[in-house]
């Protein structure tokens, strides 16, 4: 399926221009027949060789739904513009216009309308001058009459081609669903409408609405039930869900868990440009403004809402909305003021920006975004956020697995090389200063080093230890194992000679203290490899438990922890943490009798 939305004047024959290329009157509503004009949005479709289903989404003209129309048009990537060859060029044909090309909608075509009432050559030219300054330069114009049928093959075939020369949409995207409509269908429950511009949908899906999840009972699509709808279409759904209350026009529908609901956004203007000055001349007033003001509507999709607008440089805003959006870097959308009527179109730069707390921090920010236009590519992400998770790039848009020049990846975690290669040299920087302050205390934890460098996970200090740096038993040492003052060097081959005569016979706390080995110190020693501490008070050299385990494998399996004393010549003070030692390691298990065997 394709889909097309209409624009143009009120009363310019939109509607009845759909009615004659699709046979369905697009005005559904009473008021909307009894007045003439549109008031809702309208669907109908036709089939056309050789492009097969287009839907057309017919969008009110009138000045006061200007809204309604931006929620039409929102999600669309095409439009039939539509001016009547009887009336000059008219505001909210500038409007729809100015609306159009701030979206950046290339794909259209031009009905001129009432041919039959009065010659079209004007208008037709005053269109392609005016489109002419816009997106949609170089649009076909066609005159047609909706009430004779003139001009209406002609335009059948342009949309055709408009519509093959659109680009494919990717039916395994996420999905974001503006809903357009809600109603109840006795027996069916609740039913939204609304475009789905890219990805599918599925009966049985289950989709986010805010913090709570709806279920996809049923799917509709030109009229007729279908087990999936892909984008590009013009959908209705059957939805259920414990707490509907917030699902309304404006309203969007989610992939779960796949986008970024954000109150803060970094935007760049493409400026007012012609379509405000030419409102303004429309008007007689002066050109609009440069700027939007401090509280403009922002439309996106087929929602709107009040943002507060904070300009950081020229062409670069950041909004803070009144409620939380589904977006994602590159998004295209406006903002309207509604006094003047003016319009900008902007691109979203960062849905997720950093906050702006201290003096000078909007200049600062300026500048880190003055080199971005909106395209989600991971390196530039990378070398603006410095470190960030995996999960949140893929919320707002931007693939991971893109070449990311050398970024460190750890724990879900991405930094990128400047960064890294700043951490690594003050980790390195930071060891050495902790090793000559307190050489006792053998390197640095990496949580310790994560919370200093402001790091989110400790796994990123590990991914850049280089040498001399080494990670041993969570702490960041250099050469592996950092050298020990000279006294415990000493007192350490004392206690070898020692122990290499009777390995078990650990010494008790009072020849550990004539040693100078106090609890620092063991702990050091033990951090250093240069020591096995079993318990409080009691150490062996390193590998004893290898010893242990070869001497008692001699003797008969199992065996009790008198047997275990015994074999090994020692006391029960060492034993017992020697055995649970053993047994943690794996060496020995524990029967349920108390005694033990040794593991193969």
């Amino acid at each position: 399926m394709h889909v097309v939305a209409t624009a143009g004047h009120v009363d310019h024959g939109k509607s009845t221009l759909v009615k004659a290329l699709t046979g369905v009157d697009p005005d559904r509503l009473e008021e909307e027949s009894r007045r003439g004009l549109s008031i809702e949005l309208g669907y109908c479709w036709t089939s056309l060789d050789p492009v097969g289903d287009i839907a057309f989404v017919d969008v009110p003209g009138h000045e006061r739904f200007i809204s309604t129309m931006l929620s039409g048009i929102g999600p669309v990537p095409a439009v039939l513009f539509v001016v009547a060859a009887d009336d000059p060029w008219m505001p909210q044909a500038a409007e729809h216009l100015a609306a159009l090309d701030a979206l950046g909608v290339s794909s259209g075509v031009v009905a001129v309308t009432r041919s039959d009432l009065a010659d079209p050559t004007p208008a037709c030219e005053r269109a392609a001058h005016e489109l002419s300054r816009t997106s949609l330069r170089g649009s076909p114009v066609v005159a047609v009459s909706g009430r004779t049928g003139q001009g209406l093959d002609r335009l059948r075939s342009h949309l055709a081609t408009m519509v093959a020369a659109l680009p494919a949409p990717d039916p395994s995207a996420d999905v974001r669903f503006w809903v357009d409509r809600r109603f109840s269908i006795r027996g069916a429950g609740t039913v939204v409408t609304g475009t789905l511009p890219t990805g599918r949908v599925c009966a049985g899906d289950s989709l986010s609405l805010g913090s709570h999840l709806v279920r996809v009972r049923g799917v509709q699509c030109l009229g007729a039930p279908t087990g999936c709808a892909d984008g590009v279409a013009r959908v209705a759904l059957n939805v259920t869900g414990e707490d509907l209350s917030q699902l309304d026009r404006g309203s969007a529908l989610l992939t779960p868990d796949a986008w970024h609901l954000t109150g803060v956004v970094d935007v760049r203007l493409g400026g007012s440009g012609s379509p405000s000055n030419a409102l303004g001349r429309i008007h007689g007033a002066r050109p609009a403004a440069t700027s939007p003001p401090e509280r403009p509507l922002l439309h996106l999709g087929a929602t709107s809402v009040t943002v507060h607008c904070r300009p950081l440089a020229e062409g670069l805003f950041r909004l803070k909305l009144d409620r939380l959006l589904p977006l994602r870097v590159g998004d295209r959308a406006l903002l309207r003021d509604p006094g003047t009527r003016a319009i900008w179109g902007l691109t979203v730069l960062d849905p997720a920006p950093p906050p702006l707390r201290r003096r000078g921090a909007a200049a600062e920010r300026a500048s880190t975004l003055m080199s971005s236009h909106g395209e989600p590519e991971l390196a530039s992400e990378l070398q603006r956020r410095g470190v960030v998770h995996a999960a949140l790039l893929r919320r707002i848009g931007v693939p991971t697995d893109g070449a990311a020049h050398n970024a460190v990846r750890a724990g879900g975690w991405l930094m990128s090389e400047a960064r890294a290669s700043s951490v690594a040299q003050q980790v390195e920087r930071m060891v050495r200063d902790h090793g000559r302050a307190s050489p006792l205390d053998l390197g640095l934890p990496l949580g310790v080093l994560a919370e200093r460098l402001d790091l989110p996970s400790p796994e990123l200090v590990r991914a850049v230890v280089r040498s001399p740096l080494q990670v041993n038993d969570g702490r960041v040492t250099l050469d592996g194992v950092a050298a020990l003052p000279a006294h415990l060097e000493a007192a350490l081959e004392e206690l070898a000679a020692e122990l290499a005569r009777s390995p078990f016979a650990a010494p008790i706390a009072g020849r550990l203290e004539e040693l100078g080995l106090d609890h620092r110190a063991v702990a050091a020693a033990a951090r250093a490899g240069r020591l096995l501490r079993l318990a409080e008070g009691v150490v062996l050299l390193p590998g004893a438990d290898l010893i242990a385990r070869q001497w008692l494998a001699e003797i008969s399996q199992p065996f009790t922890t008198s047997e275990a004393r015994v074999r090994l010549d020692t006391s029960r003070r060492v034993v017992l943490p020697l055995l649970a030692h053993l047994d943690k390691v794996g060496h020995t298990r524990r029967l349920p009798d108390d005694r033990r065997i040794i593991v193969d």
